[in-house]
Order: C-alpha cells, then structure tokens, then sequence
C-alpha cells in the first residue's frame, strides 16, 4: 500500500513537471505583427469650402511579422 502511494505521488509530480516546461520545453508565443499608430487623431485647420486638404498617419510594425493593413475607412 505504502508504496502505491509513493508511485502515485512520484506520477502526479512528474506530471506536473512536464505541464510546467521544467523539463526544458519551453512554450514560445506565435511570431505576430504589433501595430503603433504614434498619432491616431488629427484636427485640419479651418480651410476654404472646396480646398484639399491632407494628411499622412505614420503606421509602425513593432512586431516580428507582417502586419497587414485592410478594410481602411475615413471618417
């Protein structure tokens, strides 16, 4: 009896060491992109009905793989 308690004991100890990543596994996240928008707002000066006016938003990939950018729609 004595010692079917200690294999047991030893089973759920191992186990638990394995789902931890004691053992060297190491549980790396997935490469993905990570967007930085510095300036997500912009506010256009009063300009002339008619006039063109622009703007450029500088979008970054902080992350370790591309980032695509779709569906792009002005306010």
């Amino acid at each position: 009896m004595k010692l079917k308690l200690i294999f047991i004991f030893f089973a759920a100890i191992c186990i638990m060491s394995f789902n931890s990543g004691a053992f060297g596994a190491s549980k790396q996240t997935p490469p993905s992109p990570s967007v930085v928008v510095p300036e997500s707002r912009y506010t256009f000066p009063t300009v002339i009905d008619g006039t063109e006016v622009t703007h450029d938003f500088i979008i970054q990939n902080k992350g370790d793989a591309p980032l695509a950018i779709e569906k792009v729609k002005t306010g």
